[in-house]
C-alpha cells in the first residue's frame, strides 16, 4: 500500500492533533478517536503515585543506559524508593516457600527433601482448593478454611477477643481491600460529598484512590517535632475545616507509619477511637507493618484489640476495617499479593453489598491466599520446621532493627538533615534543608524543590529516593523517603553517598 506522505514531522503532527481528525485515506474512512485526554475519566488524570513516579521512571532509563555502556559516575542504580523486600535482598522464609512449592507442584509431596509439617500444610490447603489445585478460582471472599485460620490468628494476637471468619475478606494485597472499602464509603455531591481523613505525610495509595473516586481528601498533619506523633487537636481542626465543604465520613490511620516510621502508643489509639466515636467516623486501620517494631518502649497495639478493651460503649458502636498483608513484616512477599481485611460493626445490609462488590473481581490470587495461610499458621514448637522458622524470622526482624538504628544515626550526622527515630515499618522520612538558590533553580525548572534534589541525587549517585512532596508535607519543609531494606553493607554505601551528595549540594547552592 502506498504510504501517506506527511508534510510535517511526527512531533508536529501529534502537537496539531491531526490523528484525531476525520479524514479519508486510500478509500478508508478514519474517524476521531473515542478515547482521548479530553474524553477520558477526569479523575484518572488527577491520580498521582509518587512511589513509582518520574524519579523511578528515570531510574529505569538510567539502568538501560548503563547496560548500553553509557558512562555514569556510578555503576548501578540502587532503588531505595519502595518497600520491595526481596528485590532489596531480604531472603524468603524457607517454610513458606516449601509449602508454596508443594502446593504449586503437588508431585513434590512424594519428595523426601520436604519436611512433613510443610507437606501437611500443603495437603490441607490443596484440599480446600477447587479440584485440589491453586489454579482454580476460590470463593470471592476467599477460601473459607483460610479465613478460619486468619480468624484464629487474630484471636491469638488480640488475647482471645472473638473474630468471626465471616468478617474476613481476603484481597489482592492490603491495597485492594483499602480501595474496596473506600468505594463503599464514597457518595454524595457538593457539600454532601464524602470526605476521608488521611495523615500527612501519607502513603500515596490513599490520595490516589480518593482522587480516582472523586472523594474529598481531608489532610491532618502528623507532628514531626514529636516523632511524627498524632495529635487529636490536629484531627479536630482538620475535621472542622472540612465540614465547611464536604461530609467527613472516614478516618484512615497507618500504624506503624508509612512513610514516617512512627509507632502509635495505646493511649493515642484510645484517643483516636474516642474521636471517631464522637464524630461518627468510620475507622480504617492500615496495620501491614505490625511485626516491624524496633524502638525500645514501642509496641504494636491493634485497633481492634484496643477497641474491644475499651468496653461496650465503643466495641458495639465504632465501625472499623483493619488491613494486613504478606508483603511486609518479616515475610516481604510482595509479589504474591496476599492480604486481608477484617470488618467490625459493619451494617449487615452493607456487608451484602461488600460481598457483591468483591465478587466482581472473582477472587483474590489463590497462591497469595495459600501464602497468607502459612503466615497465620506457621510451624509450631513440636514440628520439624519450627527452629529454622524462628531463627529466620528473628534474624530478619533483628537485621531490620539494626538498619533502622544505623540509618537514623548516620543521617543525623549530616548538617542540614534531621531524621526522627525509625520506630517501626521500613522507611525513614528525614527533613532536608535546601538553600534558597536551590529552591529558586528548582522553580525555574518547573520542579518541586525536593524533586529537584532527588533527581540530582539520582543522576549523580545512582540512588533512587522519593521526594517528600509525593507524600505530602507542611509548606516550606522538604523531605525524602528512603527504605531501610538494602543489605547492611550496601545501606552503609547508600548513606555515605547521600551524606557526600548533601554536603556537596549545600556547598554548590550556598
Amino acid at each position: 500500500m502506498e504510504q501517506r506522505q506527511y508534510s510535517v514531522s511526527l512531533v508536529t503532527a501529534v502537537n496539531k492533533n491531526i490523528f484525531n481528525e476525520h479524514y479519508t485515506e486510500n478509500g478508508c474512512e478514519y474517524r476521531d478517536r473515542v478515547l482521548t485526554m479530553d474524553t477520558m475519566n477526569p479523575n484518572v488524570k488527577r491520580v498521582e503515585y509518587a512511589v513509582r513516579g518520574p524519579i523511578v521512571q528515570r531510574a529505569v532509563q538510567i539502568e538501560r543506559e548503563l547496560k548500553m555502556g553509557i558512562k555514569k559516575p556510578f555503576t548501578e542504580v540502587i532503588k531505595a524508593n519502595i518497600g520491595d523486600c526481596h528485590a532489596m535482598g531480604q531472603k524468603p522464609i524457607t517454610f513458606f516457600r516449601q509449602v508454596l512449592a508443594l502446593c504449586s507442584y503437588p508431585d513434590l509431596l512424594e519428595d523426601s527433601k520436604f519436611p512433613e509439617d510443610a507437606k501437611s500444610r500443603a495437603r490441607r490447603i490443596l484440599q480446600a482448593c477447587g479440584g485440589g489445585s491453586l489454579g482454580a478460582y476460590s470463593t470471592s471472599q476467599g477460601i473459607e478454611m483460610i479465613r478460619q485460620d486468619i480468624a484464629r490468628y487474630i484471636e491469638q494476637r488480640d488475647g482471645g477477643i472473638t473474630c468471626d471468619p465471616d468478617n474476613i475478606y481476603l484481597s489482592t494485597g492490603a491495597s485492594d481491600a483499602i480501595v474496596t472499602m473506600l468505594k463503599l464509603l464514597v457518595s454524595g455531591e457538593g457539600m454532601s460529598r464524602t470526605g476521608v481523613m488521611i495523615s500527612i505525610p501519607q502513603y500515596p495509595l490513599y490520595s490516589a484512590a480518593l482522587a480516582d473516586l472523586g472523594a474529598v481528601q481531608i489532610s491532618y498533619y502528623l507532628d514531626e517535632d514529636n516523632c511524627w506523633s498524632l495529635d487529636i487537636s490536629e484531627l479536630r481542626h482538620a475535621l472542622q475545616e472540612a465540614k465547611k465543604h464536604c461530609s467527613p465520613r472516614a478516618l484512615c490511620i497507618i500504624n506503624p507509619g508509612n512513610p514516617t516510621g512512627q509507632v502509635q502508643s495505646r493511649q493515642c489509639i484510645e484517643d483516636v477511637i474516642r474521636f471517631a466515636a464522637a464524630e461518627k467516623l468510620f475507622l480504617m486501620a492500615d496495620e501491614v507493618y505490625q511485626d516491624n517494631v524496633y524502638a525500645d518502649g514501642c509496641k504494636f497495639h491493634s485497633f481492634k484489640k484496643v477497641l474491644f478493651e475499651m468496653g461496650l460503649e465503643y466495641s458495639e458502636k465504632v465501625e472499623l476495617a483493619s488491613f494486613h498483608s504478606t508483603s511486609k513484616c518479616y515475610m516481604g512477599e510482595c509479589g504474591f499479593r496476599g492480604g486481608y481485611m477484617e470488618v467490625v460493626n459493619l451494617d449487615p445490609e452493607v456487608k451484602v453489598q461488600l460481598t457483591k462488590l468483591v465478587s466482581v473481581r472473582l477472587c483474590p490470587p489463590v497462591p497469595g491466599q495459600a501464602l497468607l495461610d502459612v503466615v497465620v499458621n506457621p510451624p509450631q514448637p513440636d514440628e520439624p520446621s519450627y527452629d529454622t522458622f524462628i531463627k529466620e524470622r528473628t534474624d530478619t526482624l533483628a537485621t531490620l532493627a539494626e538498619k533502622a538504628s544505623m540509618t537514623q544515626e548516620i543521617l543525623n550526622q549530616v548538617p542540614g538533615i534531621k531524621c526522627n527515630p525509625v520506630q517501626g515499618a521500613m522507611y525513614t522520612f528525614p527533613r532536608i534543608h535546601l538553600p534558597p538558590k536551590a529552591i529558586l533553580e528548582a522553580k525555574e525548572k518547573g520542579q518541586v524543590p525536593d524533586m529537584f534534589y532527588c533527581m540530582k541525587l539520582l543522576e549523580e549517585t545512582g540512588i533512587c529516593l522519593v521526594p517528600g512532596s509525593g507524600f505530602g508535607q507542611r509548606d516550606g519543609t522538604y523531605h525524602f523517603r528512603m527504605t531501610i531494606l538494602p543489605p547492611k553493607e550496601k545501606l552503609k554505601i547508600v548513606l555515605a553517598k547521600i551524606k557526600e551528595f548533601h554536603q556537596h549540594f549545600m556547598e554548590q547552592y550556598s
